[in-house]
């Protein structure tokens, strides 16, 4: 049994290789669900957000606004430090606790699905390899105009407002490159799936 990691940048179609390793047996540990999750109110994330960053960015229901919330740090390098000083540490937790239970449960290969892998310090930690999946960059310029609505040129700043990909390859044990069809990214994954878990036979 393996745990490994997976990241990517925006739109680079990290969700959907994802479901791709998951069809194939891997167990998926979202933390980007569980990054929502440890900031819902009533949890100790919550409370430090808002005593730190206020009420206002509290919707009527008391839930955090992550729309108000992300304009505030997007260009607030202080204020995303803080915000990640309070996160982050909470994330780690609860990706470990069930890291922990799908380890109990003998699964071939857990992964870890997170955007910020490398950023909240996982690798090297909780898991030994990381897969990239990776993009060219104006498909992915595509991909976030289609998906979110933006133009072209805020499409760029959210690309240039996270760790490049290039950078992140020197980081990665493991690329896999989303630009071109589903079904040679899915030959990608099946490949690495076979190298990961031991299924490959000694001719192949």
């Amino acid at each position: 049994m393996k745990v490994v990691g997976l990241t990517g940048g925006i739109a680079s179609g990290k969700s959907t290789v994802s479901r791709m390793f998951e069809a194939l047996g891997a167990r998926i540990v979202d933390a980007d669900r569980i990054a929502r999750e440890v900031v819902a109110p009533g949890r100790e994330a919550w409370s430090k957000i808002v005593e730190h960053f206020g009420r206002g960015i509290l919707l009527p229901d008391g839930s955090i606004d992550r729309e108000k919330l992300g304009r505030i740090v997007f260009d607030d390098a202080e204020a995303r430090s803080a915000l990640n000083s309070i996160t982050h540490p909470a994330i780690i937790a609860e990706i470990a606790g069930r890291v922990t239970t799908h380890i109990e449960q003998d699964t071939p290969l857990v992964m870890i699905d997170a955007a910020l892998l490398f950023e909240i310090g996982v690798k090297g930690s909780a898991v030994g390899e990381v897969i990239l999946v990776t993009v060219e960059e104006e498909i992915q310029v595509e991909r976030i105009v289609r998906r979110n609505g933006l133009t072209p040129e805020d499409a760029r700043k959210r690309i240039a407002a996270q760790m490049p990909l290039e950078e992140k390859k020197h980081l990665a044990d493991h690329v896999i490159d989303s630009s071109g069809t589903l079904e040679e990214t899915r030959r990608q994954v099946e490949a690495l799936w076979d190298k990961l878990t031991g299924s490959l036979t000694p001719d192949t």
